[in-house]
């Protein structure tokens, strides 16, 4: 991907001082719409299956690689999310997807199931589904109570879910620092730490720039909205739990929360945990090198 990312990432390894620690990391690279996307990205996207984006960015932690379009992204509010997809589109956006066939599998219609479209996952009847009455759009049965309690209430929430709207990406890449294949900077760098990386990762942060951290956070979207679109809209780094889908699609483990970091700021992080590494003995924190 980008030789300075493999060197600070390195870098930053080696001065947190615990021998053979690794923290899953992944870099992501958007494309814009007129933006042409280099054949050796498009070698990784998947023709044949849908994935989610916080599939894509745990295999791209564990070192694949995934190119993510309209055509083959497995969850449509992350297609919003990114700008892939209008969110005002009344139409669904056609074949199999990862997070509505959870939908088609509990619901009665089966065959006849007709999938949301992104207009659906807008107005907030999708997370709502039990006050909307859409069963059909339920993940967990009939029972489901829904994401949110009303509808109003999530709207409210979705509004506050950062978008790249009106749509305008392309595509959006997934890779570790060790892809190689082309060199490209990211635009974003997420990483999955437990709570003792993250407290050392915001101390080198602000031993440089002497600035408080918040996290934004919601039970939706988090990969997606949350670690990557917030900091790429914001500049900012954020942080997260992993919702519902990042959980049970993508298996995220138990002990682990998300970090979204614009590369500008990940530089920072890495430079400044060597500098810090005096002040903040990492190695000697209960747990560190579990």
């Amino acid at each position: 991907m980008n030789k300075q990312l493999r060197a600070l990432y390195r870098d930053m390894i080696i001065a947190m001082g615990v021998e053979g620690l690794t923290i899953p990391v992944t870099a992501v690279k958007f494309f814009k719409n007129g933006d042409t996307i280099p054949d050796k990205i498009m070698d990784y996207h998947p023709d044949d299956l849908t994935v989610t984006s916080c599939q894509a960015t745990k295999q791209a932690s564990l070192g694949d690689a995934v190119c993510l379009t309209r055509d083959n992204i497995g969850c449509i509010a992350a297609a919003i999310t990114f700008g892939l997809v209008d969110q005002y589109d009344d139409k669904p956006l056609g074949k199999s997807r990862v997070y509505t066939d959870i939908m088609r599998q509990q619901s009665d219609a089966l065959n006849d199931f007709i999938p949301p479209s992104p207009k659906d996952f807008t107005s907030g009847v999708v997370y709502a589904c039990k006050d909307s009455n859409n069963p059909d759009f339920c993940l967990f049965g009939h029972d489901d109570s829904g994401r949110f309690k009303t509808v109003e209430l999530a709207q409210n929430a979705i509004s506050e879910m950062m978008a790249i709207q009106p749509a305008t990406m392309n595509a959006v890449f997934f890779c570790s620092p060790e892809f190689d294949e082309i060199e490209l900077e990211p635009d974003i760098i997420v990483l999955s730490v437990r709570p003792v990386e993250l407290a050392r990762i915001i101390q080198a942060y602000q031993f440089t720039t002497g600035k408080r951290v918040t996290a934004n956070m919601g039970p939706v979207r988090v990969v997606n909205s949350d670690l990557i679109v917030r900091p790429y809209l914001t500049q900012e780094m954020n942080i997260s739990t992993y919702c519902i889908g990042a959980r049970l699609i993508a298996q995220y483990e138990a002990d682990k929360m998300g970090m979204g970091i614009p590369y500008h700021t990940f530089k920072l992080i890495a430079e400044s945990m060597n500098t810090s590494k005096t002040g903040y003995p990492f190695h000697l924190y209960p747990g560190a090198d579990d």
